[in-house]
């Protein structure tokens, strides 16, 4: 298989985790083309019989990050960001639970809220995680441990009680 194959292989997954980091669609998209751009350009430092979904992963969250840095207001923790005024599907309590997942998820520190998302919604190991993050694999499995609790605060009986977090919906019959 050839790196452009490899390349289109990792596409639903690396628009899944830039979907999943920015929050944003189009955001998403141009930090996927970036991504595949910067690894095109750098090809000699993908070595043979590595992990190119790890590669490119890895590529993205530096992106992202620069991004942020470079972008301080469209910062996700800003007190008023993008994500807390969409709304849900009218009619999909479904939708109402996947909104208020993705807002807690946001809350989340940055450093936990990639674990989160490459252990859970990549379904990386803790190895190939720890390898993107360039950290030690138990600072993977703490982190993960800390935003699964943080987590559960939020969406929890006592995340109703913050101001702001939450707004109480009632279904109509």
């Amino acid at each position: 298989m050839s790196l452009r194959d490899d390349l289109a292989a990792c596409l639903p997954q690396l628009r899944r985790y830039a979907r999943a980091l920015t929050g944003d669609a189009a955001w998403a998209d141009d930090l996927v083309q970036d991504t595949l751009e910067r690894a095109l350009a750098r090809t000699s430092m993908l070595r043979a019989h590595s992990n190119t979904r790890a590669w490119l992963m890895t590529i993205l969250r530096h992106l992202y990050i620069d991004q942020l840095r470079k972008h301080r207001e469209l910062a996700l923790d800003a007190d008023d960001p993008v994500w807390q005024r969409l709304e849900a599907p009218v009619g999909e309590v479904g939708g109402l639970l996947l909104l208020d997942l993705q807002r807690a998820l946001y809350r989340l520190p940055l450093e936990q809220r990639d674990v989160l998302l490459l252990v859970t919604l990549e379904q990386l190991s803790y190895r190939e995680a720890a390898a993107i993050l360039q950290v030690p694999v138990g600072t993977v499995m703490s982190r993960l441990s800390r935003a699964r609790e943080h987590l559960r605060m939020l969406l929890g009986s006592d995340a109703g009680s913050r101001p702001g977090i939450f707004k109480v919906v009632r279904q109509r019959p």
